[in-house]
């Protein structure tokens, strides 16, 4: 928690109403929420800490991570403070972003909300529903806002889009595919090619929650998934959901590079609905953070928190389950 944000005198202030004072339209200059970032890979580097140091309505103040060499880099670009010890970066901060492998996440973000952090949380927030679980008690026990940073929900025109087609009614079938090449079988891999727990994982568990965030807001929740195994790490999705419709995502790390792709295709009484291209992911970013400060400057949780990413990572569990091992 950030001290200069709290007073000395009388109660000690929610981590919500920290933030609500600390808001730029509510709090003289210097008093603008602290955020501060754990995590130093390639994410990091191209959207967590250009995004932060961008936000108008927050200060960037300070990066902690595993190698405390790449954490003194990034730190020495941006400006900021470089912690040696995370504990220290979430009693000077009010909210942290994250930017780490899920399962260091989540038991870095049941710290931070015993903290009184706010959490802005990567996708997936854990690859066990026990971790995942965790954090989100966490988040409602010690009153905290979370924000799970899944990039359709927060990109433009997709975030829009998936709005509108939650406003809809009568769909019948829609049909997701997120085909990435990190480790093409053809070419050069990506810089995320490094990641282990991508290489452990595939693409089910980390473009899966992008799909699953689309189709569960405008189709309704998930009653049933079954999970087929394809070529490479492919896994093909097939879901029932509480509106009647049925849904597909094939899901993937290791495709070619000319297959590689993202779409999403509704089909209902109203037509058929694709989902638009995006870009400007720090910006992207930027959105979810002003999303996470709203939450919690009102005490209104934000429906793509903790407990969303908590129920995504029981439908990816419990499609992984089906897999051969």
């Amino acid at each position: 928690m950030s001290s200069d944000l709290n007073s000395t005198e009388g109660p000690v202030e929610s981590a919500a109403e920290r933030v609500s004072a600390g808001a730029t339209d509510q709090a003289p200059a210097g008093r603008r929420p602290k955020v501060g970032l754990l995590g130093t890979g390639p994410w990091a580097h191209r959207t967590h800490a250009p995004a932060l140091a961008a936000h108008a309505g927050s200060d960037f103040v300070g990066v902690w991570g595993r190698r405390p060499e790449a954490a003194a880099e990034l730190a020495h670009e941006y400006g900021v403070k470089v912690y040696e010890d995370p504990d220290a970066l979430f009693a000077e901060c009010d909210a942290v972003a994250f930017a780490l492998p899920p399962d260091v996440q989540a038991a870095m973000a049941v710290r931070a909300a015993a903290a009184g952090c706010h959490l802005l949380l990567d996708k997936p927030v854990a690859t066990t529903v026990e971790d995942a679980r965790a954090v989100a008690e966490a988040a409602a026990r010690h009153q905290v806002a979370s924000v799970v940073f899944l990039t359709l929900r927060f990109a433009e025109p997709t975030a829009s889009w998936v709005e509108e087609q939650a406003a809809r009614s009568g769909w019948f079938t829609a049909a997701a595919h997120w085909l990435g090449a990190v480790f093409p079988p053809d070419g050069t891999p990506s810089a995320y090619a490094d990641s282990p727990w991508r290489k452990a994982k595939g693409g089910l568990w980390d473009v899966g929650p992008h799909a699953l965030s689309v189709l569960i807001p405008v189709l309704g929740e998930v009653t049933a998934v079954s999970a087929t195994p394809g070529p490479s790490d492919v896994v093909q999705l097939a879901l029932r959901h509480t509106s009647g419709a049925a849904s597909t995502a094939v899901l993937s790390l290791g495709a070619p590079r000319a297959a590689a792709g993202v779409g999403l295709e509704l089909r209902g009484t109203e037509g058929v609905h694709e989902l638009p291209g995006w870009s400007d992911v720090p910006g992207a970013y930027g959105r979810a953070l002003d999303a996470l400060l709203t939450a919690a400057r009102t005490g209104v949780p934000d429906p793509r928190g903790a407990e969303f990413g908590a129920r995504l990572t029981e439908i990816l569990a419990e499609a992984e389950a089906q897999l051969p091992t």
